[in-house]
């Protein structure tokens, strides 16, 4: 076989996985769950997606060596060098806290893949699409297929299924709950569809939401697109998650913003969102002591026999973390806040903010770059905001950035997977030229 044949084979079968990828993920929770309820091994079934990410990296790394185009816009783009050099970071003060006695290997382990994994999933993607337009050509059905039966069970979830339906696929204690609620409140039941919860489920939809508008913005007002929509915003509604309706909220403004076509029209939707913002707020002190609507929007009521609300673990949890970082500028390792930090010998720490949690376990070093990552991604998307690809990663990123500010959005496997994955396919060219080579 010719190298070229080899490179071609390998280009193709990288890309399958990255689609693989991002267009299980929505049903990752799911599929894990009653898998391990059948054949147990529940913790080695969630490393299906970071088994195929190293198959993929090594395709990827191949494809590096023996192309120079991928060399040429990959290896001289700051971004990249960036994210590689806070890769080491955390796998160095990894190996500093393991060996400090601060992490234990499963924590480390743990840490180091929520952490990382998303960022290497962005750089495969990116090399990928320099080399091949099918990626790109094939994003709204890697979005919005699965978004359909997402949505769709979420529906049926809220108006049809029982509340413990999804005990039958496995759900329990000791892997994911079948349901959540408000403050231990039955009254109120929010959904989780085929996501690991109402809050990672309400982030989640802030992706397929954001594309819908788009679309439908310019122009291609179907019913599917428009039906879709509606379905993913009642959704949205019924996972009560106050993170996700600010991010949604963001996000469409957003593109609502950057789709303006002249000054006027800024102007009205200016008036518009301050008259939309007043009623808000005029509602929300007409029905502050509405038992229902303190629920619903502050997830607690003056009649709640919740002794501590969300709320208040929520403030407390950010506010010690940032102490926490204060007090040790230099962080503890990957692995020690977060999601991981549950299998640190105890020593769990939860900032209720994703960017506290990199503060927390890499420091104030560790802070500052992956702030700058962030910007330099968003950046580079706004430059290329007329494909709408680009477009609407850069909405929902802006309104994903708001929901890391209120949890560990990142931590999250389904939305880190597929976010970056199309972002990582965004930053290649709209138009790209592949000739088959045969031997």
């Amino acid at each position: 076989m010719k190298k070229s044949t080899l490179k071609y084979s390998t280009l193709q079968w990288t890309a399958s996985l990255i689609m693989i990828i991002i267009m299980v993920m929505p049903f990752h929770a799911l599929l894990t769950v009653w898998l391990s309820s059948l054949v147990g091994h529940y913790t080695a079934l969630r490393l299906w997606k970071e088994l195929l990410l190293i198959v993929a990296g090594s395709g990827a790394i191949f494809l590096l060596l023996t192309d120079q185009k991928i060399r040429q816009n990959t290896l001289s783009r700051r971004i990249v060098w960036l994210i590689l050099a806070y890769i080491a970071l955390n796998i160095v003060w990894g190996i500093i806290g393991f060996f400090g006695g601060d992490l234990s290997a499963k924590a480390l382990g743990y840490g180091l893949i929520v952490n990382t994994r998303f960022l290497i999933f962005f750089l495969i993607a990116w090399a990928v699409a320099l080399r091949t337009d099918r990626l790109r050509n094939n994003w709204q059905k890697m979005v919005l297929w699965p978004a359909v039966i997402v949505v769709v069970f979420g529906i049926l979830q809220f108006s049809v299924l029982p509340n413990d339906f999804l005990k039958h696929f496995g759900y329990s204690v000791s892997t994911i709950e079948p349901f959540e609620t408000i403050n231990s409140n039955s009254n109120y039941i929010r959904i989780s569809s085929t996501l690991r919860g109402a809050n990672p489920l309400g982030a989640y939809l802030i992706i397929p939401i954001t594309f819908l508008a788009m679309l439908i913005m310019r122009g291609k007002r179907t019913w599917q697109n428009v039906t879709l929509l509606i379905g993913a915003l009642m959704a949205l509604a019924f996972t009560f998650s106050r993170s996700a309706w600010i991010g949604t909220a963001l996000a469409l403004s957003t593109l609502g913003v950057m789709n303006l076509e002249g000054r006027n029209i800024a102007k009205s939707n200016l008036l518009l969102l301050s008259l939309l913002l007043a009623l808000i707020a005029g509602s929300a002190y007409a029905l502050r002591s509405n038992s229902h609507f303190q629920n619903v929007v502050f997830h607690t009521e003056d009649r709640s026999v919740v002794k501590v609300s969300s709320n208040q673990n929520h403030w407390s949890a950010t506010k010690n973390g940032v102490i926490d970082v204060a007090k040790h500028p230099l962080g503890f390792g990957p692995g020690s806040a977060g999601p991981a930090s549950s299998y640190n010998n105890g020593k769990g720490r939860i900032a209720e903010n994703y960017f506290v949690q990199v503060g927390q376990e890499l420091g104030w070093i560790g802070l500052v770059f992956f702030t700058v990552i962030n910007i330099g991604v968003g950046y580079l998307l706004w430059l290329k905001r007329a494909d709408p690809l680009a477009l609407g990663l850069f909405a929902s990123f802006i309104g994903i950035t708001a929901v890391n500010m209120l949890m560990h959005a990142w931590a999250d496997d389904t939305l880190a997977y597929v976010w970056w994955g199309l972002a990582g396919i965004a930053m290649a060219p709209i138009h790209v030229k592949v000739k088959k080579k045969r031997s």
